[in-house]
């Protein structure tokens, strides 16, 4: 996978598990929207690594038929365990060699961001504060 990335659009995409239940991908839809209103110059998909569609090859074939020459692929994981560390880096560079020239690059886990632990900490230390999300959002 290559470290520098080349000029020209960057698609990014936000890599998460998948499971059975439909419901279960709502907040996920809702970082996707948040992230296409803080990067209107990148292109963003959401991808699962099972159980929900489009997977990560699907994801990264549709960017680079967009016109994307860097591929960053966000695991929108809690923290680094065996997906994040062993099938994830396999599957970027898989998705690399589809794509000679399109520049792959993995991030950490969204999870082990100072962020995104500062806001979980905030959302445990007042839970009822919480905002449910829409109830009637599914995947498209």
């Amino acid at each position: 996978m290559n470290e520098t990335l080349p000029a020209g659009r960057t698609g990014i995409v936000l890599f998460a598990h998948g499971a059975r239940d439909p419901n279960w991908a709502r907040p996920f839809l809702e970082i996707a929207e948040r992230t296409r209103a803080l990067r209107p110059d990148a292109e963003v998909r959401l991808a699962f690594l099972e159980l929900m569609a489009p997977d990560l090859t699907a994801a990264g074939d549709e960017l680079a038929q967009a016109g994307c020459t860097a591929l960053i692929i966000v695991p929108l994981f809690l923290g680094a365990g065996g997906h994040v560390r062993r099938d994830l880096p396999a599957l970027a560079s898989a998705l690399a060699e589809r794509h000679p020239g399109v520049a792959v690059e993995v991030t950490s886990a969204v999870g082990e961001h100072p962020i995104v632990i500062a806001a979980l900490a905030e959302a445990a230390a007042n839970p009822r504060r919480a905002t449910p999300i829409n109830p009637e959002r599914t995947l498209p």
